[in-house]
């Protein structure tokens, strides 16, 4: 069944990349997936641009064509550059994306930025997708959460339970690992590109978030990608968001602490308005605000 949905191209692109054929466990959790939405007949995906849901349009494309739609939103946590990033591939590939304008900050809760923001951000926000997508005629809307993020802290989760919302990638089983696998073989510019999580998610719990510390973060993360930097995060502490404190890999620590990038990045980032820069000596990983729960 996995040939049956792939064109020319991205066979093409498959035999390009023959060196990591994805498994049979992870062809067989794709063909689920598969016959997972031709049983929906019409979809429309929640479209961030990362790993799992450029993987899931993808997909989604192959079997139901213009049956589908990608929505995404415009917020303001979600960077400008992903934004750009989804229509381009959705131009590319031919694919129908919708764009929904989005204020996170007008939710009671939000800016609060309380342990459960999440839960009510993805409430509000998969309300106005499934608007989004109503309006186009598609009322089943789906999520990129696979297998892997049941084990994880994600009150978002339960907001999209309680709205009915499928997970499909979870629901067949898919892993991160498998995505990947698959995203390569088909060629996916996102196979290998490092996890992301939405602005809002820099910010220690409990210290208010504002639409001037979500500009200085995504103005902060922009200048170290465009030094070279894939994974990192700009976590934000303090009540008036003074402190930065960077996470990269532990590989990439000695060298962003050597000058002159050292005093570059310091600079920068108080020019953006920082008081305090620092960097974390543990180095990134996923979910740190978590750690205090």
């Amino acid at each position: 069944m996995w040939h049956t949905v792939v064109s020319h191209d991205e066979r093409m692109a498959m035999s390009e990349h023959a060196s990591s054929t994805p498994t049979p466990e992870a062809l067989e959790r794709c063909a689920a997936l598969e016959t997972w939405l031709k049983e929906r007949g019409k979809v429309a995906v929640a479209y961030s641009g990362g790993v799992d849901s450029t993987f899931l349009v993808t997909i989604a494309h192959q079997v139901l064509g213009n049956d589908m739609i990608a929505v995404t939103s415009a917020g303001r946590s979600a960077p400008a550059r992903d934004i750009e990033r989804t229509r381009a591939f959705c131009a590319e590939r031919g694919i129908r994306q919708v764009v929904v304008e989005y204020d996170e900050l007008a939710i009671p809760g939000f800016a609060q930025n309380e342990p459960d923001r999440c839960y009510h951000c993805k409430k509000a926000l998969f309300a106005q997708m499934a608007e989004a997508a109503s309006k186009q005629g598609i009322t089943c809307l789906v999520d990129g959460s696979n297998k892997d993020d049941e084990g994880d802290y994600r009150p978002g989760m339960r907001a999209l339970a309680e709205m009915g919302i499928s997970s499909p990638l979870r629901e067949v089983g898919l892993t991160k690992a498998q995505i990947r696998e698959l995203s390569r073989a088909l060629g996916l510019p996102t196979w290998d590109m490092p996890s992301a999580a939405c602005l809002a998610s820099r910010f220690a719990y409990g210290d208010v978030i504002d639409a001037i510390k979500l500009k200085r973060v995504e103005q902060a993360e922009d200048y170290l990608h465009d030094l070279g930097l894939r994974q990192l995060r700009v976590r934000v502490h303090g009540t008036d968001g003074e402190l930065a404190r960077i996470e990269v890999p532990a590989d990439r620590i000695t060298s962003l602490a050597e000058e002159p990038l050292r005093t570059s990045v310091a600079s920068h980032l108080r020019e953006l308005g920082f008081t305090y820069v620092s960097l974390d000596l543990v180095g990134f990983r996923s979910g740190a605000m978590n750690e205090r729960l």
